[in-house]
C-alpha cells in the first residue's frame, strides 16, 4: 500500500516557475514508477510526465516539454514536478501517480494539489 500526499501547488502568473512534490508513504518507494497527471476545469485527466525506478528516465507530454522536470530522491520518498514558464493553460489539479509495474495505468493516486496560472 503506497499513500501519496502532494503539496506545493497555488497561485502564479504566466512566465513564472512553481515546484510541485508528492511524497510518498510505505515502504519500497523505489520500487514504484512515478508519474504525474493534471485534471483542468472541464476536461479529462491527463498524463504530464513520469519517471523510472532509478530516476535515469523520464518521459513528458508534448505540451510541457522543455518546460517541466520530473525528478525522484529515493531516500526522501518524494517526486518532484518542477515547473517553468508556466501558461494559464497549465491551470489544472495535478495529481501524483504511482505504480510498480507501469505508470500508464496507475495502481496508486494522491488527492492532487491545484496550480493556478494567471494571465
Amino acid at each position: 500500500q503506497v499513500q501519496l500526499v502532494e503539496s506545493g501547488g497555488g497561485l502564479v502568473q504566466a512566465g513564472d516557475s512553481l515546484r510541485v512534490s508528492c511524497a510518498a508513504s510505505g515502504r519500497f518507494f523505489s520500487t514504484y514508477y512515478m508519474g504525474w497527471f493534471r485534471q483542468a476545469p472541464g476536461k479529462t485527466r491527463e498524463f504530464v510526465a513520469a519517471i523510472n525506478r532509478s530516476g535515469d528516465s523520464t518521459t513528458y507530454a508534448e505540451s510541457v516539454k522543455g518546460r517541466f522536470t520530473i525528478s525522484r530522491d529515493n531516500a526522501r520518498n518524494t517526486v518532484y514536478l518542477q515547473m517553468s514558464s508556466l501558461k494559464p493553460e497549465d491551470t489544472a489539479v495535478y495529481y501524483c501517480a504511482a505504480d510498480p509495474s507501469s505508470i500508464a495505468v496507475p495502481q496508486y493516486w494522491g488527492k492532487g494539489t491545484l496550480v493556478t496560472v494567471s494571465s
